[in-house]
């Protein structure tokens, strides 16, 4: 294998393969990149076998190409030589004894080579009906739910969001027993069969890092044990999480006692000054109370101090809610509605706190209170 191409032609690409690998994986073939050069341009591929990431650069992008053929390299040093490179041509050529030859004008780098053979199948297949969507929609779903799960292996379905697909309609679901967010979109074109899968919320968060047009479309091919989603010139495997996530459709009720509208900007930074007085050992406890026109928002630690602060609701009827919830479970969830009005819905000091934008139903968040009153 030998060509010429420039660094930041190269790196780009090497960004998004080098999160397929892993320095703690106990193969050191997983911890390699593959390069793989064809006449139509050069492939670069990762796993650590949870997921796998390939990336194609089109020969049209590569400066010269003077021999085929395909590589396989340390994938952090490969990474750094090319990331501290400067951003000028590099010539990349496999010479004798398994070496790969780095080299610019004024540097010069060798790479032990490993044995092609051992680097594993990366199992990207397609299927014949994938879901197709906007990436940045996908991405809106990944920021509004990805906040909710868990982040404890004790529960390990709980570390993932819940895919379900029906016909039209995606719901996703990420919950880690104490909240939950839940988004529903509609696709454009009605799937073949119903789905029901758990995905790794690590591996969406990857995923999404990778993702940088987002008026392009992301094909999701689903598997009985993984999906592979297909976009721009890159192409990524994550296995799904094995078990049966929790029902969840019976949280959240119909019907509220009280429901009141306040104004993202007022309750965000009422809460973010008044958490300032919690701790993790309390929970990050604040407390709710509301007296009319307004909603009065305090929290203390009693060897330091208290504050309490006030904001302007609007209510739907003449009731009153005294009820205390964890700050940050609260100031995330108030983050990924992107609204600026929030409607917070209550059936009592001990049930659930819903939450939701003004402007839509697509998305749904819970939160469990904390007993104080």
């Amino acid at each position: 294998m030998k060509l010429e191409i420039d660094q930041n032609v190269l790196f780009e690409h090497l960004n998004y393969v080098i999160r397929g690998i892993s320095n703690k994986n106990l193969r050191p073939i997983l911890n390699c990149i593959k390069f793989e050069l064809t006449e139509e341009g050069l492939y670069l591929m990762s796993t650590d076998n949870e997921i796998s990431i390939k990336t194609f650069i089109d020969k049209m992008f590569i400066k010269k190409i003077d021999t085929l053929g395909e590589i396989v390299v340390s994938g952090r040093y490969i990474y750094d030589i090319v990331r501290k490179l400067p951003d000028e041509i590099i010539n990349l050529e496999e010479v004798i004894d398994s070496k790969l030859y780095i080299t610019t004008p004024n540097s010069s780098f060798t790479l032990n080579c490993s044995n092609v053979n051992e680097f594993p199948d990366l199992e990207l297949e397609f299927s014949a009906n994938p879901i197709v969507l906007n990436q940045k929609v996908f991405k809106t779903i990944i920021n509004q739910t990805a906040y909710a799960t868990s982040t404890s292996e004790t529960r390990p379905v709980l570390t993932g969001i819940n895919f379900k697909i029906t016909d039209n309609i995606m719901e996703c679901t990420a919950t880690d027993s104490y909240r939950l967010a839940e988004k529903k979109i509609e696709l454009s074109t009605k799937a073949v069969e119903k789905t029901n899968i758990i995905i790794p919320t690590k591996n969406l968060n990857e995923l999404v890092k990778l993702m940088s047009h987002d008026e392009d479309d992301l094909e999701m091919h689903i598997f009985g044990n993984k999906v592979v989603f297909k976009f721009n010139e890159i192409t990524m495997m994550t296995r799904l999480i094995s078990g049966t996530y929790p029902d969840t459709s019976k949280l959240i009720p119909e019907e509220f006692e009280l429901t009141m509208n306040v104004k993202y900007d007022d309750f965000y930074s009422a809460i973010d000054r008044a958490s300032l007085l919690t701790n993790e050992s309390d929970k990050n406890t604040i407390k709710f109370q509301s007296n009319k026109e307004e909603a009065i928002i305090s929290s203390n630690i009693p060897e330091i101090g208290n504050v309490q602060e006030k904001i302007t609701v609007e209510k739907d009827n003449d009731s009153e809610i005294k009820i205390a919830f964890n700050s940050k479970f609260m100031m995330d969830a108030i983050k990924a509605l992107e609204s600026e009005d929030i409607k917070l819905m209550f059936n009592g000091e001990i049930k659930p706190i819903i939450l939701k934008s003004t402007e839509s139903d697509d998305l749904i968040e819970l939160i469990l209170p904390i007993r104080t009153y």
